[in-house]
């Protein structure tokens, strides 16, 4: 909380943490949670009903598996500001459209009614005026050869027998998406600059260069 100060950082900013599988977006969540004073917000996954049979029958279960993913994410949204802010979100509403959805739909796996069906409901929900939109989005990016060896030493069974094909794709479609992103205002952080499990002062650096970029686009104030 003293960072937060020292940097004259607000007490109800929202800051949304975005990246592809493997980047850290959970460990950053926690680790500027944790220095700023502010509250975390994770995905839901253990409570998904859809999870189990989606990964059984893709085709089937996709939209049904987007759509609750995006109510979810909605709500979840809707909380955070009614609360007041002061939140740091792990992954953000705008990847499922961006990445996940537009990826079934073209791999074959979403059919273009229900693909259409979600972008609709997807923009309804979110792109207007009147959905509270994070103050800033952090895209955590690094190289593919980075951010594989990272899933490599991260050692989850299901990630170590995923094609390597895959994870190329999904680190193409995100940089893809960032670039063309601008629901809000994005900051981007190379997992290089720093190293938080290693050393907790290195979440600093980030902080100043979140509170340099809130201060200059003059987002965090509501």
């Amino acid at each position: 909380m003293k960072i937060r100060q020292k940097y004259k950082l607000p007490n109800n900013a929202v800051i949304t943490i975005a990246g592809t599988v493997g980047v850290g977006k959970s460990t950053m969540t926690k680790a500027l949670a944790q220095a700023l004073g502010y509250r975390t917000s994770f995905e839901k996954v253990d409570t998904n009903p859809y999870l189990d049979q989606f990964y059984a029958d893709f085709a089937r279960w996709s939209f049904h598996l987007q759509i609750y993913f995006l109510a979810e994410r909605f709500k979840e949204q809707k909380r955070i500001f009614e609360y007041g802010g002061g939140f740091v979100q792990d992954r953000s509403i705008y990847e499922d459209t961006g990445i996940f959805a537009k990826m079934h739909y073209e791999k074959g796996t979403m059919t273009e009614v229900d693909y259409q069906t979600y972008k609709e409901l997807f923009h309804a929900m979110v792109m207007t005026p009147y959905f509270p939109h994070p103050d800033l989005l952090i895209y955590l990016e690094g190289s593919f050869e980075d951010i594989l060896e990272r899933i490599r030493e991260r050692g989850r069974p299901m990630e170590q027998q995923t094609p390597l094909e895959y994870w190329k794709e999904m680190h193409e479609r995100y940089e893809n998406w960032i670039s063309n992103f601008n629901s809000c205002p994005v900051l981007r952080l190379n997992i290089n600059e720093y190293d938080i499990m290693k050393s907790e002062e290195s979440i600093e650096p980030v902080i100043e260069k979140i509170a340099y970029f809130l201060h200059e686009t003059k987002r965090f104030v509501r």
